[in-house]
């Protein structure tokens, strides 16, 4: 089985601002980090408790679990000489945040519900949250933004915790009914 890991928000500011001062070896697997390498790979990379370090990093928040690939077909040859089959590769989504869905109650409308999405985005996330930000902006319509607002949840989930990510889609959704 293998694991990917891609770094968070706050992974990244870390990089670009070292304001957390992550030990020299959690700052240089942090950096290895890609979103293509697998823990297996990063194992090899990492010298020092591989292990210990992708949980601590994970655990903090600095990278997540984007894939988990289960080995279906193993490499060994089968009978008769004929060449093993490739490995198949299943995918197992990350895990994240259960996502809030707006209740029945009709939306004042869809711009000002844009505008505070982006606002409160930019208000937890910081400049981490401009890329991101755009695209909520250049939403033309509900079903173009509420994917964009799950991703906005999943990342300030794994920046700031799950209570934050939980708090951002309520503020959020209760603006657009007032």
């Amino acid at each position: 089985m293998a694991t990917i890991y891609r770094k968070t928000a706050k992974g990244h500011s870390e990089i670009q601002t070292r304001a957390l001062r992550l030990p020299p070896r959690l700052r240089g697997a942090l950096i290895l980090i890609d979103g293509r390498r697998s823990d297996e790979d990063m194992r090899k990379l990492i010298q020092q408790q591989p292990d210990e370090t992708l949980q601590t990093l994970n655990e903090q928040g600095f990278i997540e679990v984007i894939r988990i690939s289960h080995d279906v077909h193993g490499a060994r040859p089968q009978a008769g000489g004929t060449p093993p089959r490739p490995p198949v590769a299943i995918s197992t989504p990350a895990p994240t945040v259960a996502p809030v869905t707006p209740s029945a109650a009709p939306l004042r409308s869809f711009e000002a519900m844009r505008a505070n999405a982006v606002r409160a985005f930019t208000d937890l996330v910081g400049p981490m949250a401009e890329a991101l930000a755009i695209r909520m902006e250049r939403s033309r319509s509900l079903d173009e933004l509420l994917p964009l607002i799950q991703t906005a949840q999943s990342v300030i989930g794994n920046a700031r915790g799950s209570q934050a990510a939980a708090a951002y889609l309520e503020r959020v959704y209760s603006s657009a009914r007032r």
